[in-house]
């Protein structure tokens, strides 16, 4: 449910919560138990072909399910998903590994397991999916290319709930192309010093509603990328991490877009930021309609931050061109900063605009911080806001 902050400070679209697969489809399905097709769930012998073989059999009939039982642990080499199918239940109650053999990743494969081209697609139960990303964090095993644990991609209808993530080698859980997204109550953790680990990346894909999860990532906890509209995030535990992010958008000189994102009542600790809009210089496109609202921030080193000068290099030059940033709020963010409480650095040739901070309550947590931050941006600022900060345009 909208609250009634976002509802007030929201100014065009309302991002409307996902269409999760029609749950009437998977009444009278039929299982396939990934164990009749020869997995053993010993964590040690490859397993990859009993579950593709499951998968096939499964879209073959349509309305069904695949199982993976409880109690057993599957070790698993890249697996690609890519077969139309309608309907679809993989029911995950076991755990699944992945495997770090050399061999087994031949051809620098980008993902671990690829679910592709499913109309109603639903991922559930109570498993765990192992990335164990330490064998591609240290370069000495030779790993060129880090896979993300899970993605989904060409799908409309897709609902993720229940499971658990550990130590993927790059991203946990990825969404392409999709339309009507739903992510419930699940969980990922990573350490915070392991590189590109985003907990959930969204990237051309609309109707996204992520809710009530726990995320721990080396990188953003929720990562939404261009192409992405109508995207609502709710009580979402964020941390440690680099927060929730819009962007980097417009690298390469690019066109990104990104709209109608709404993001409350969720607690981002221990982050490098809490809010984040990011953007190269020299993109174009725009970021709009975006409201962050009643979010609770603790020992986060910048909570609120818009940066049009992102780099993987650190800050750049203006260039003629950049991705706009208009129509955004921050509302209700409070608690506790370590370096800087606010930091809006805007383009001298793209200003910020229709930017609101409102009810800002934000305590220094270090003996050492420095002052807010605004260049170059159209602030609305509407008390009580604190730390003061002074924005011009």
């Amino acid at each position: 449910m909208i609250s009634s902050y976002a509802k007030k400070h929201h100014r065009k679209l309302k991002p409307k919560p996902a269409p999760s697969p029609n749950n009437s489809n998977y009444y009278d399905s039929k299982t396939f138990n990934v164990m009749d097709y020869g997995a053993k769930g010993d964590g040690k012998t490859d397993d990859t072909n009993a579950f593709k073989n499951a998968w096939l059999d499964a879209c073959k009939a349509g309305n069904s399910e695949v199982l993976v039982p409880a109690d057993y642990t599957f070790l698993l080499g890249p697996l690609d998903l890519s077969v139309q199918c309608n309907n679809i239940i993989f029911q995950l109650n076991g755990n699944l590994l992945a495997s770090t053999s050399s061999s087994a990743w031949k051809g620098n494969l980008l993902q671990w397991l690829n679910f592709r081209y499913v109309t109603d697609l639903r991922i559930q139960g109570t498993g765990r999916i192992d990335g164990q990303g330490l064998a591609w964090w240290n370069k000495k095993n030779g790993f060129s290319t880090a896979p993300t644990a899970l993605r989904v991609a060409d799908v409309k209808g897709s609902t993720v709930v229940g499971i658990s993530f550990v130590n993927s080698a790059k991203a946990h859980l990825k969404f392409d192309n999709c339309d009507g997204v739903l992510v419930d109550t699940i969980s990922i953790q990573s350490p915070g010093e392991s590189p590109n680990t985003d907990g959930i990346h969204l990237q051309n894909s609309v109707n996204v509603e992520i809710r009530e999860s726990k995320i721990s990532s080396g990188d953003d906890c929720i990562s939404i990328q261009t192409g992405c509209e109508n995207v609502f995030i709710d009580r979402v535990a964020c941390g440690p991490s680099h927060g929730i992010s819009i962007g980097g958008l417009g690298k390469n000189g690019e066109k990104a877009t990104v709209s109608g994102v709404i993001v409350q009542d969720s607690t981002i600790t221990s982050s490098m930021t809490g809010t984040r809009i990011k953007t190269w210089q020299g993109g174009s496109g725009a970021v709009s309609n975006v409201s962050f609202t009643n979010i609770r921030v603790s020992k986060v080193d910048t909570p609120i931050v818009i940066d049009q000068y992102y780099s993987d290099e650190g800050h750049t030059q203006n260039k003629t061109s950049a991705v706009a940033v208009t129509d955004i709020s921050f509302v209700k963010i409070q608690g506790t900063y370590n370096q800087k409480a606010v930091s809006i650095a805007c383009s001298d040739n793209s200003p910020c605009k229709g930017v609101t901070l409102s009810n800002i309550g934000l305590n220094s947590a270090s003996l050492e911080t420095e002052s807010p931050l605004c260049y170059r941006a159209y602030v609305s600022v509407e008390d009580p806001v604190s730390p003061s900060i002074n924005c011009k345009g």
